[in-house]
């Protein structure tokens, strides 16, 4: 009996068929579950053809819907053929026709790879390349490359390569198996290593010769990249599967990271949106947990408690030991704080802090602005850690942009400390003294944790780091953070190096982006490209953008100028039902705003026509499938299929009350405007394949700086 299998390329490209070519995959299978092949070659229906042109007489198509058709392996032995794309009619064909399939010596997998790009890209890189000793895999012998199952083809081609970046052009082309290798050993991995982690978790345990024409025997091996599916509910439930927002596989350049043995001391991951910092962050626990004494714990701290939540549902799709995860405390850094205070003092709101500061600067007199009291007890006093008056009076207030005379600091001092007594008096408390009060607890009685693994780590406060440093003894592996300056979305800078945290020659920056496709990433960037980001750590570097790419392709953002508020809201629920009736499930669709009344208003309009929606809940929980909606900074951390930011308005994005007035404090100023400008870039960041942003009225100065805010109308 036949039976159709489905490749791990065709399970890629899931989220991106529409309902009706999922239907077509259902039935073309259901049919091969039913007919003779016999009967399959000459069902009407299917429409399974070869191809005059193809390079290889194994690749067919098959007819998926009207306009759309399947490529198929159909080897000349066994029953069993192997689904690789659904395509658009004439781009199967394109595709196909430039394939071949082979079985590798080596491992006794299927292997599929475009024999034509490659025929044509090696004789050109062949001509550049300079002499053998200076290619990319001088040092790996013939021979080594055979062991691990690179053929004479692909030998040929890795020959002519002599960067990763070269690598990186080839690399779509290649056979996957061949290509993990090549990538695996062109990051510095040994040939040993290689074998180890790739090629020999993957050998059948079978010792007889390869036959290189047996299909049926080598479709059987390559279990890891070929599903075999035999019961109609299995193949809905993959046809149906939401877009999963956790990654699991790595990058060999990310693995090194993740799985490196030991780390001397602090080590940090670096890079944009969607270059897998977080997934290389849980891989790194799992790599931890392994290595654990008894009485050993591990911290996973992020910023919100949806990212926490997040987190906790990643590390659960790695680690299977219950008693390992155990192991694992997953929290904010906040929540943190305030379990080793023990306190029961509620946190202010933060509607009610400038009404604090307010009765603190009557009390004392001061009259200057409450927004003045913030900051400075924000990033002076907390910032630096300051204990009492003569402290303050000696501090540096470099980074400050409002001037303050050496006779003035006595009272601002005298109204933070007014504050500080009130809020203790009242049983108040603000996140940041609390893990101030926290921190120091922890200098006196000790560390916590064995290891701490900081995700987010750009958004949080010196204060956050003074504890976090305190939980964990300076030791090797004691702390592994991820983070991106790009994504800062509040006014915090921070000097690891400042605060005991030393992690030059241990900083990993990724430039890979593995979410959103390049035309999404390319509009995004814009946002952002041309201003300096400062790292953490201090090596007198900004952070830039140069060299973070994408190699996912699709559509390129849409933009629309409304009018109106309502008639922008009519404009997404169209835009939002166009996505639902393209195959996009509900829950993987993402819509975000500044404000929280904004939100509201979106999901009484999607409600009302209709549509299943759900607010973003704070802890992360999905709960049904709906479209998801929340502001900008709910959906820091999170991904989704399709995206859209509404609102994008000069009165809204930057929001007026969160940038302090270039009068009160030019620096705060700039400041502020950048982490404006982070938020909005985080928000259009979150989308894989569709992004819509939107405005009513005038847009926002960020879209019209960037030269983005072009309209284009909801199709």
């Amino acid at each position: 009996m036949p039976h159709l299998a489905f490749d791990i390329g065709f399970c890629a490209q899931l989220g991106k068929l529409q309902g009706a070519d999922k239907q077509g995959v259902f039935e073309a299978w259901e049919k091969f579950e039913r007919f003779t092949l016999d009967q399959l070659f000459k069902d009407p229906g299917l429409k399974l053809e070869s191809l005059k042109q193809a390079k290889d007489p194994h690749i067919r198509t098959m007819r998926i819907t009207q306009g759309t058709r399947g490529v198929v392996l159909a080897p000349d032995t066994g029953d069993t053929f192997v689904l690789l794309r659904v395509m658009p009619h004439d781009k199967a064909i394109a595709w196909a026709i430039k394939q071949r399939a082979s079985i590798n010596t080596v491992t006794r997998a299927v292997e599929i790879r475009d024999i034509t790009m490659l025929d044509q890209l090696t004789p050109a890189y062949e001509r550049i390349s300079p002499v053998p000793a200076e290619r990319l895999f001088a040092k790996v012998s013939d021979g080594d490359l055979a062991a691990l199952g690179i053929d004479e083809a692909t030998v040929r081609q890795a020959r002519v390569l002599t960067s990763k970046e070269q690598l990186e052009v080839f690399a779509p082309y290649f056979p996957q198996d061949q290509r993990e290798v090549l990538e695996y050993l062109a990051e510095g991995f040994t040939v040993e290593e290689v074998w180890r982690d790739l090629v020999s978790v993957n050998l059948p345990t079978a010792s007889d010769p390869v036959d290189t024409a047996d299909y049926a025997t080598a479709i059987r091996h390559t279990r890891t990249r070929i599903a075999l599916v035999t019961a109609s509910d299995e193949l809905r439930d993959i046809l149906d599967k939401p877009f999963a927002a956790w990654r699991v596989y790595l990058h060999p350049s990310q693995h090194k990271v993740a799985y490196r043995a030991s780390y001397s001391g602090p080590a940090q991951v670096t890079g944009g949106p969607g270059t897998g910092k977080t997934v290389v962050a849980l891989h790194r626990i799992k790599h931890l947990l392994t290595y654990l004494r008894d009485g050993d714990r591990v911290l996973l701290t992020t910023y919100t408690n949806a990212l926490a939540a997040a987190l906790r549902t990643g590390l659960s799709t790695l680690v299977d030991d219950e008693e390992l995860l155990a192991r694992v405390d997953i929290t904010t850094v906040d929540a943190f704080a305030s379990r080793v205070m023990s306190t029961s003092r509620r946190p202010l709101h933060s509607g009610e802090e400038e009404t604090r500061w307010e009765l603190a600067a009557r009390a004392t007199g001061f009259t200057g602005t409450t927004q003045f009291l913030a900051q400075e007890y924000k990033h002076v006093v907390l910032g630096q850690n300051l204990r009492d008056q003569k402290e303050y009076e000696a501090a540096d207030r470099r980074g400050r942009g409002s001037r303050l005379r050496a006779t003035e600091r006595p009272l601002v001092w005298r109204t933070i400390q007014e504050f500080t007594d009130r809020l203790a008096a009242d049983g108040l408390r603000t996140y940041l003294g609390t893990c101030a009060q926290a921190a120091e607890r922890l200098q006196t009685t000790g560390p916590v944790y064995r290891h701490i693994v900081v995700d987010e780590a750009q958004d949080l406060h010196p204060a956050q780091w003074r504890l976090l440093r305190a939980a964990a003894p300076a030791r090797p592996d004691d702390l592994f953070i991820a983070g991106d300056p790009h994504q800062r979305i509040y006014d915090t800078k921070v000097s690891l190096l400042s605060l005991g945290i030393k992690v030059a020659g241990r900083t990993t920056k990724l430039r890979k982006n593995y979410r959103s496709t390049h035309e999404i990433l390319s509009w995004s960037t814009a946002l952002l490209v041309g201003r300096p980001f400062e790292q953490l750590q201090d090596d007198a570097r900004s952070e830039t953008l140069l060299g973070y790419r994408s190699a996912l392709h699709g559509n390129g953002p849409e933009t629309y100028a409304a009018t109106s508020e309502e008639t922008e809201l009519d404009a997404l629920v169209h835009r939002v039902r166009a996505w639902v009736d393209n195959g996009v499930a509900p829950g993987e669709i993402g819509v975000t705003a500044r404000f929280n009344k904004a939100v509201e208003k979106v999901i009484a309009k999607l409600s009302a026509a209709e549509v299943p929606t759900v607010k973003l809940r704070a802890d992360g929980a999905q709960g049904a499938d709906a479209i998801r909606v929340g502001t900008m900074h709910s959906f820091k951390g999170l991904e989704f299929r399709c995206v859209a930011v509404v609102g994008v308005n000069a009165g809204a994005v930057p929001a007026p009350k969160a940038v302090t007035p270039e009068e009160v404090d030019r620096l705060q100023h700039e400041t502020d405007l950048m982490a404006e400008r982070c938020l909005l870039f985080v928000a259009c960041t979150r989308a894989r394949d569709g992004l819509y942003v939107s405005w009513a009225g005038e847009p926002s100065q960020f879209l019209i700086e960037a030269q983005v805010a072009i309209p284009t109308g909801p199709t």
